[in-house]
């Protein structure tokens, strides 16, 4: 799939047909920084893979001054565009893991052998947290405002994508996912 400005104007600059508001993204962003503050993580490396337009960039940096913020993303329009590094989550290397790893709806444009490479990369990528979310078939089906979301991906079960997490991240609900062997506390009622 071209990840263009036509694709981008559809699905992001358009108010009209847009598939989220700068306000929720703001708030997605308020989440995420409230969840590691609620862990007690201190975050100092931000990785936002697939960081799109980068509605999440100027909530996170705000929230969370002290990390530097790495927007990496596919998209050569984009890149040229915003100066992400260009770049895929499969196969992106750093020098040293980052405490908070967000990849937001990424993995459904991802064959099945590169999503597979790209958990391993999150794995090694994430030291602290993962936020997560990906378009499933059962989203698809029921939760997903058709008129705005590109349906042209590879729909995959929920299932599926929990148990590939599941190999190297704690669940915690909401999409927050913990490193494995992280020393952090959740509560059973706090996690799934």
């Amino acid at each position: 799939m071209p990840f263009d400005r036509d694709y981008y104007q559809r699905y992001y600059y358009d108010a009209r047909t847009a598939v989220a508001s700068r306000a929720e993204m703001r708030a997605r962003a308020r989440l995420i920084a409230a969840f590691v503050a609620h862990l007690g993580l201190p975050v100092r490396r931000i990785l936002e893979a697939g960081c799109g337009t980068g509605m999440l960039r100027a909530e996170l940096v705000r929230l969370l001054p002290r990390a530097h913020y790495t927007a990496l993303e596919a998209s050569e329009y984009l890149c040229r565009r915003y100066g992400w590094q260009h770049g895929h989550i499969e196969t992106f290397r750093a020098r040293q893991p980052f405490d908070l790893v967000v990849c937001y709806d990424v993995l459904q444009y991802l064959e099945h052998a590169d999503a597979v490479r790209a958990f391993a990369s999150l794995g090694r990528l994430t030291r602290g947290v993962l936020y997560f979310s990906a378009l499933t078939r059962g989203d698809l089906e029921r939760n997903a405002d058709r008129e705005r979301t590109d349906a042209d991906v590879h729909l995959r079960s929920v299932r599926w994508y929990r148990t590939h997490l599941r190999r190297r991240f704690r669940e915690a609900g909401l999409g927050f996912w913990l490193r494995r062997g992280l020393p952090l506390t959740l509560w059973e009622l706090e996690s799934q």
